[in-house]
C-alpha cells in the first residue's frame, strides 16, 4: 500500500510543477466567484486570509528547504544574492524619489504628504512569495527565485515596518501615547528569520553532510510532493483575491479619469501614481539596465529571467498588514487589485517565453 501511494505521488508531481501551475490563478478566480453566490464575499476573504498565513508558514518554508537541500550553494549564489540586495535597494530608492516628486506641491509638515510617501514606498513591495513562487516550479530558476523571495521577504516583513515605525518623531510619540496604535503582528516580524532558518538548515545539511531529498527515500518523495503543492496553492490564492466588483466599468472609469471631488480625486491620483511606478517605471528601468548586460553576455540567462520577472510582479497583498503603520488602506487595496489584474498576465507570458525560448 505504501509503495502504491508513493508511486501515485510520483505520477502526480509533473502536473503540479512547471507551467502547469499557472492555470491555478484562473481556477482560483472562477471557483471563488462561484462560491460568492452562496457565501458572503467578506467571509470568503477572511478564510482566504487564514489560508494565506498557512501557506506562508507551513508550505513556503518547506519548499525553500527542499530546493536548497538539493543545491550546491557557492560563489555564484553569493554573487546573485549581492545583486538582489543592490536591486532591492535601488527599487526602494526609486520609490522614495518618485514619492517625493509626486508630493512636492504638498506642505512638508502635512500628514497627507507623509502618508502618501509611506504608501508609495510600502507598495513598491512585490508578491514574490505567491505569484513569484511560480518561478520556483522552473528547475533552472528555482535557486535564484528562492533567494530573491527570501531577501525580499526580509525587506517586506522586517525593514519596511522598521522604517515606517520610525518615519518621524510624531509617529513614535503617537505609538507611545496611543494604546490603540498597532504594530505588525509578532508572527510577521518573526517570519523572515523563520524563513531564513529553513534556508540555512538546508544549506548546512547539504554542505556538511551531502544530504539531498534522495537520501530520505520515501520521505523525500513525500517532502517533494508536499512542497510542490505550494505553487499551485499560492496561485489559487492569488486568483481568489481578485474581486469581480473591481472589474466594473464604473471602477475603471474612476481609475482613468479625474473627479470633481477633491478627496476622491487625490485617492485615485495616488492609485494611478503607484500603478505607474510598479507597472511601468520600475520595470522599464530594470529592463534598461539588464538587457545590455544580457546582450554583452555579462549576465547569466537564469539571473536575467528571475530579475526581469520579479520587476513585473504585482504589489503584494501582505502590504495590507502594514495599514496600522499609517499607510492608506483604500489606496493599498486598490493598487493590489489592479496591479494583480495587469501584471499577472504579463508575468505568465514572461515565464512562458523565458522558460521556452531564452
Amino acid at each position: 500500500m505504501r509503495l502504491i501511494i508513493i508511486d501515485i505521488l510520483r505520477q502526480i508531481l509533473p502536473y503540479i510543477s512547471g507551467l502547469y501551475t499557472l492555470i491555478w490563478i484562473f481556477i482560483g478566480f472562477f471557483v471563488t466567484l462561484l462560491f460568492s453566490f452562496v457565501i458572503p464575499r467578506k467571509r470568503i476573504d477572511t478564510v482566504m486570509k487564514k489560508i494565506g498565513l498557512i501557506l506562508l508558514f507551513f508550505f513556503v518554508p518547506l519548499l525553500f528547504f527542499r530546493i536548497f537541500l538539493n543545491t550546491e550553494f557557492g560563489l555564484e549564489q553569493l554573487g546573485f544574492s549581492l545583486v538582489i540586495c543592490i536591486i532591492i535597494f535601488l527599487m526602494y530608492l526609486i520609490a522614495v524619489m518618485y514619492a517625493r516628486y509626486k508630493t512636492r506641491n504638498l506642505n512638508r509638515s502635512d500628514m497627507l504628504r507623509t502618508n502618501a510617501i509611506k504608501t508609495i514606498l510600502t507598495n513598491q513591495g512585490r508578491s514574490s512569495a505567491f505569484i513569484g513562487g511560480a518561478m520556483l516550479a522552473i528547475p533552472e530558476w528555482s535557486v535564484e527565485a528562492g533567494l530573491y523571495m527570501a531577501l525580499l521577504g526580509i525587506v517586506l516583513f522586517a525593514i519596511i515596518p522598521y522604517i515606517l515605525a520610525r518615519f518621524n518623531k510624531k509617529e513614535i510619540r503617537q505609538k507611545e501615547s496611543n494604546p490603540r496604535f498597532q504594530t505588525l503582528p509578532w508572527y510577521f516580524r518573526l517570519y523572515p528569520w523563520y524563513l531564513i532558518g529553513f534556508l540555512v538548515a538546508a544549506i548546512a545539511l547539504h554542505s556538511f553532510f551531502g544530504l539531498t531529498t534522495a537520501d530520505f527515500g520515501d520521505a523525500g518523495v513525500v517532502l517533494q510532493f508536499y512542497s510542490a503543492l505550494t505553487v499551485p496553492a499560492a496561485l489559487y490564492y492569488v486568483g481568489a483575491g481578485i474581486h469581480p466588483t473591481d472589474l466594473k466599468r464604473s471602477e475603471l472609469k474612476k481609475l482613468i479619469t479625474t473627479s470633481k471631488n477633491t478627496s476622491q480625486d487625490w485617492h485615485w491620483r495616488l492609485v494611478r501614481s503607484i500603478i505607474a511606478l510598479t507597472v511601468v517605471i520600475t520595470p522599464l528601468i530594470t529592463l534598461g539596465v539588464f538587457i545590455p548586460l544580457l546582450l554583452f553576455n555579462l549576465l547569466p540567462k537564469d539571473w536575467f529571467s528571475v530579475i526581469i520577472i520579479n520587476a513585473f510582479l504585482p504589489i503584494t497583498s501582505t502590504n495590507m498588514f502594514l495599514v496600522p503603520y499609517g499607510i492608506d488602506k483604500r489606496v493599498t487595496a486598490h493598487v493590489v487589485t489592479w496591479t494583480t489584474l495587469i501584471c499577472v498576465p504579463i508575468v505568465v507570458l514572461l515565464i512562458y517565453l523565458f522558460s521556452v525560448y531564452l
